[in-house]
Formats: C-alpha cells, structure tokens, sequence
C-alpha cells in the first residue's frame, strides 16, 4: 500500500504535536498534512483519498467540536478527537456527533494508531459505497416511467400475473418490462435486484396490496 492510497490529516495549534504526529505516522507509512486552525483546514486543497482526521478541541479560531459539526453535514473522513482539557460534556458531544474516539493528552500513541487505522479503513468502506450508490442510481435513472414502475412490484415478490394485474398490463409484456429492469440495473439475479432497490430506497408495494396479491393466488 502506497502513502498516497491514505492519509491523516492533523488539526491542532501545538507545532510541536504536529510535528511528533506527523513522524508517528509517517513511522507507520502513513502521510499526514498538518494544520494549525480550522480555518486553515477547510480552505486547504486536500488529496482525495481515504483519510482520517485528528483534530484538537481548543483550536485558535473555532472549537473544534464546531468544526466536526461544520464538516460533517456532508462527507468527510472519521475524526478522532485529541484535547489537553476534556470533560464529559464534550466527550459526549464528541461521539454523539459521530466522532470515532476522543483521547486525552497525553494518549497512548497505541490507541491513537489503532483509532487512525480504524478510520481510515471506515472512510474505505463509506467511499467504495458511495462509487456503488451512484452507480446504482446512474443505471435507474435509465428505465423507462414503465420500468420504474414495474421494479417495486418485482422486488416484493409478486408473481409476474400479479405485477401484471397490478399494472394492467399483459403478463407477457410484464415479462418483457422486468427482463429490461434486469439488464438495465445490472442484476444477476433477482436478489440482487432486490439489494440495488432497498440501496436505492425504492419502495416496494405496500404490505395491503401484498396481501390482496397473496389472496389472490390462493
């Protein structure tokens, strides 16, 4: 694994602990990019990759736990917390927020690493689903109206006379409409239809119409 295929980025006025961090990880073939505000961080231009993010609580412009609130809204890599002055109140708020740990100075460069690990390995997984999710999306947005109608009533588990019945529509052209659901979606099979559509959000009939359905073929 190459340096560039990760990061860790350090948030914290204390030049001294920028620099010992910046040598722990890199002591680990980890990069790091250090900043000494929030300011600085936010408006820096930073590699695209799986990262992490050490940030310190008291920072000169804005507390860091407004700045996890700030950076969260939309995606951003895990943040582990580091602060000379906790307390439970912001330990609290910390997690409550989605922080991954929060590590009193002095912390165990053990816990530090094994936390870094952990949220770089998290902001892995959270990239790769959303590549997934937009290329699901990508894929429904091209069915027809029809198809996208046809794709809910499938995935419940309806019979083709039935999602034809639902629809008004003959079976043999339900068929034909869910073969091209099918192929358009990219799904071998129909479980794998189901997974792209519960990713997606898309609503399956409702349980009444399910059970009408069910009554029906009995």
């Amino acid at each position: 694994m190459t340096k560039r295929s990760q990061i860790v980025f350090v948030v914290d006025d204390d030049e001294r602990l920028c620099d010992a961090l910046g040598e722990l990880l890199a002591s680990h073939g980890i990069e790091a990019m250090t900043f000494r505000s929030a300011g600085e961080y936010m408006t820096a231009d930073k590699p695209d990759i799986p990262a992490c993010l050490i940030l310190d609580v008291e920072l000169p412009d804005i507390n860091g736990l407004d700045l996890q609130r700030r950076v969260t809204q939309g995606a951003h890599p895990p943040i582990v917390f580091i602060t000379g002055h906790g307390d439970i109140p912001s330990t609290v708020r910390a997690m409550k927020g989605g922080a991954l740990d929060f590590l009193a100075k002095p912390f165990s460069e053990d816990a530090l690493m094994a936390s870094v690990r952990t949220g770089i390995a998290q902001d892995r997984a959270e990239r790769s689903a959303r590549v997934e999710i937009a290329s699901l999306r990508r894929r429904y947005l091209t069915l027809s109206p029809r198809e996208r109608e046809v794709l809910p009533l499938v995935v419940s588990g309806l019979l083709n006379k039935q999602a034809a019945a639902e629809l008004g529509i003959s079976e043999v052209t339900l068929q034909l409409h869910r073969r091209n659901v099918m192929q358009k979606m990219e799904a071998a099979s129909l479980a794998d239809l189901v997974r792209f559509a519960e990713r997606l959000g898309v609503s399956s009939i409702s349980p009444q119409r399910k059970g009408r359905a069910d009554h029906e073929r009995g």
